[in-house]
């Protein structure tokens, strides 16, 4: 694997405009990626979380290559990114395509591994890594669906990138394959490979992601581990066995929820809360954050699509 002492991935006021036409029939511009500044380092995992036309899937397409900024730039490894697509730098594992049926899983690996000059035993190891050695002599066409998505990530490999962009990587797959691919991932990333990935899966973001990028119309929303996203957009919540419930609420005031003699307080300040309810004898004390559907939802649901913006007479888009 080359070496390279810049970011992975370094996005710089990115943007992005399509051509289009509003309700009218006029031309129109539609903004699908606005100012995003994203610099990723070697060897991190990264979960792009966003909803339906938030603008990720138009990032990424730039990253790898396949269509220009209007805007800003697009960095892999200090390279453009079609520069490092050429250089083997950069590999994606989509969630369709790419595949012919009547090919064998080893004869699929072995044509692809001959564009590279790939030896036998590179061969052998991709099989391993990816977990598709007993499955070298099945037709692509018998492979289920979780299984060409490994095929395409074996595919992936076959360059020895070290970026790895993922779209919905575990579509089809069920949760024993999906825990076995993540953990290959993780294998890949202690090997100094970067992995920036996609998902609908906001449990598999929680569970695998080192940080999570949220993107809504087309900006970066929050960037962070994910307890820290979780607890930004939800704040933290505090439990307590208290021996005077009625003393916690006039404390705290009547939105203290209580259950068996268990206060229940949501706050942005959990460590004022927990001491004050240590004062008031309150014992068992546990802090916790809401989930990362719920500092999903939240982040992203007062923005709105991007609409089509009428271009005014004489411009261009």
């Amino acid at each position: 694997m080359t070496t390279s002492t810049a970011p992975a991935v370094e996005l710089v006021d990115l943007g992005r405009t399509f051509s289009t036409k509003d309700g009218a029939g006029r031309p129109a511009t539609v903004t699908a990626v606005d100012r995003i500044d994203l610099t990723i380092g070697s060897g991190e995992i990264v979960a792009l979380l966003g909803p339906n036309g938030a603008g990720k899937t138009t990032t990424l397409d730039i990253v790898l290559g396949l269509i220009e900024p209007t805007r800003g730039s697009a960095r892999v490894h200090g390279r453009s990114p079609r520069q490092a697509v050429q250089d083997g730098l950069i590999s994606a594992v989509l969630q369709t395509g790419g595949l012919l049926a009547d090919l064998t899983v080893g004869e699929t690996v072995q044509y692809v591994a001959s564009t590279y000059g790939g030896r036998h035993d590179d061969i052998v190891d991709v099989l391993a890594r990816t977990g598709l050695t007993e499955l070298a002599g099945r037709r692509v066409s018998k492979c289920s669906g979780g299984q060409q998505q490994r095929l395409r990530f074996a595919l992936a490999l076959l360059a020895d990138p070290r970026v790895l962009v993922l779209d919905e990587p575990t579509a089809g797959m069920d949760v024993s394959a999906r825990r076995e691919f993540w953990a290959t991932m993780r294998e890949e990333a202690a090997r100094g490979r970067t992995v920036v990935f996609a998902t609908h899966y906001l449990e598999e973001a929680d569970d695998f992601a080192d940080r999570i990028v949220l993107v809504a119309e087309g900006r970066v929303v929050a960037d962070g581990p994910t307890a820290d996203i979780r607890a930004t957009a939800t704040g933290r919540i505090v439990t307590a066995l208290a021996p005077d419930p009625e003393a916690v609420r006039t404390v705290f005031g009547p939105d203290v929820e209580v259950e068996h003699g268990r206060v229940t307080i949501r706050t942005a300040d959990s460590d004022a809360v927990a001491r004050t309810l240590l004062d008031l004898g309150a014992h068992d004390l546990e802090i916790t954050t809401g989930s990362l559907e719920d500092a999903f939802v939240r982040m992203t649901t007062h923005h709105i699509p991007t609409q089509p913006t009428p271009i005014e007479d004489g411009a261009s888009a």
